[in-house]
C-alpha cells in the first residue's frame, strides 16, 4: 500500500531570484549640482586645505574621476561654490534696497546681510575665509566694496542735499557696509541678539552718525597729517 503524501508546497525551492532594485542613473547636471552641494558643505566646515577630493567622491558614491571630469579638480569646485554665493550676497542686497527713505535704506541692507547669514550659515563661512586661490570675482572685500557700490549712489544723493561733498560718497559707503559685515561676521557664532536687534543697533550707530555729521571735519588731536 503506498501511502499518499502530501506536498508541501511552502518546501518547494523557490526558482524566483530576488529583484535588484535598480538605480537612477542621475543625469550631467544632477551630478553636478550634487558635487556643488557636497563640496558646499565641507569646505564650510573644513576649509579648502582641510577638504581633499577623495572626500567629496565618497560623500557622492562617485570615482575621483567623476569631480575631474565636472569641475578639473577641487579648486575649480571651489571657484564655482565661491563665485555662486558671491552672487547671491549680492543679488540678495541689490534687491533688498527699495526704499525711499535713506534710514530705511540702512536697514534693509543691513537686513539683507543677516538674512544671507541666518539662511546660508554655510556660504557666508565659506565667503569669510582667506580664498587660497584666485578667484574670477575676487574676494570677499571685493564682494563687500560691490555692495558698497550700491549705497554709494544713495549716499551721494544724500550728501548733495545737505551741502555735502558727493565725492567723499564711497568712502562713507565703505565704511558703512565694511561695519555691518564685520558685525555680521560676529553675529555668525553667537546670534545673539536676535537679527532684528542687531540690525536696529547698527542703524541707530549709522544714522545718528550720519544725522550729526560735520560737513568738513576736523582732527581734535596732537596728529595732523
Amino acid at each position: 500500500m503506498i501511502d499518499n503524501v502530501a506536498t508541501d508546497s511552502s518546501s518547494t525551492p523557490s526558482t524566483d531570484k530576488p529583484r535588484r532594485t535598480r538605480r537612477t542613473r542621475m543625469t550631467g547636471a544632477e551630478r553636478r549640482q550634487q558635487l556643488l552641494e557636497i563640496g558646499r558643505t565641507l569646505f564650510a566646515a573644513k576649509g579648502f586645505e582641510g577638504t581633499s577630493v577623495e572626500e567629496i567622491a565618497a560623500k557622492a558614491g562617485v570615482s575621483k574621476p567623476v569631480v575631474y571630469e565636472h569641475f578639473g579638480g577641487k579648486e575649480g569646485l571651489y571657484a564655482v561654490v565661491v563665485d555662486r554665493e558671491m552672487r547671491r550676497l549680492l543679488d540678495m542686497v541689490t534687491s533688498s534696497l527699495t526704499a525711499g527713505h535713506p534710514r530705511e535704506l540702512c536697514e534693509q541692507a543691513a537686513f539683507a546681510l543677516l538674512d544671507y547669514i541666518e539662511e546660508y550659515t554655510d556660504g557666508f563661512r565659506i565667503l569669510v575665509r582667506d580664498s587660497p586661490i584666485p578667484q574670477s570675482t575676487g574676494s570677499f572685500a571685493s564682494l563687500i566694496s560691490d555692495i558698497a557700490t550700491q549705497v554709494e549712489d544713495i549716499l551721494g544723493r544724500e550728501f548733495k542735499s545737505r551741502g555735502f561733498d558727493p565725492k567723499l560718497a564711497p568712502l562713507y559707503a565703505q565704511a558703512l557696509v565694511g561695519m555691518v559685515a564685520l558685525t555680521g561676521q560676529w553675529w555668525l557664532d553667537v546670534r545673539r541678539p536676535k537679527k532684528a536687534e542687531v540690525a536696529a543697533h547698527l542703524v541707530n550707530l549709522a544714522w545718528h552718525g550720519l544725522d550729526g555729521l560735520e560737513p568738513k571735519p576736523r582732527l581734535i588731536g596732537h596728529r595732523k597729517s
